[in-house]
């Protein structure tokens, strides 16, 4: 009973050792949000570290992977780079290897993805009727990647390969 235990070191707190500890929990909580949002305006994307779900990475990544993005919009989307894309009507992101650019005379680009572990590139992912990406799908480009939560992979999520 882990939990009245809990209430009962609460219930045994005067009010200012309760006000004390609240402050520290607010404090660790807001530390952490400046942290997320300094790395956001730092590497240019709305996800700077992204865990990997599914083995589709395979080799290059398995489940539970960190991996770190940035996503400057000077940068050009190349052949080979993997990026951490959002397809419209699915909340997780993806992350893949881009297979194919497709450059218009105007200058605009799209792309198409595919994961390493994959055997057919991912237009059977993306919504219907589209058959490339666009820079506004990108959330990231893996910049590095760790293999801190690795060993924890049996707790995430399981997707299907594809993902």
């Amino acid at each position: 009973m882990l939990s009245l235990d809990f209430l009962d070191d609460v219930r045994r707190m005067n009010k200012r050792q309760l006000y004390y500890q609240v402050l520290n929990f607010g404090m660790i909580v807001s530390s952490a949000l400046m942290i997320w949002k300094g790395l956001m305006v730092i590497t240019g994307s709305e996800s700077p570290i992204v865990v990997v779900l599914s083995g589709s990475m395979e080799p290059a990544f398995h489940r539970g992977d960190l991996l770190f993005l940035t996503n400057r919009v000077e940068d050009p989307i190349r052949v080979g780079e993997i990026v951490v894309f959002r397809i419209e009507g699915r909340e997780i992101p993806i992350v893949h290897r881009v297979l194919k650019i497709h450059e218009k005379q105007n200058g605009h680009i799209k792309f198409l993805t595919k994961g390493d572990n994959n055997a057919v590139d991912d237009r059977g992912l993306y919504k219907q009727g589209q058959h490339w990406l666009e820079k506004k799908d990108v959330v990231g480009r893996a910049r590095g990647s760790s293999v801190l939560l690795r060993n924890t992979s049996p707790h995430l999520p399981q997707f299907p390969r594809c993902c």
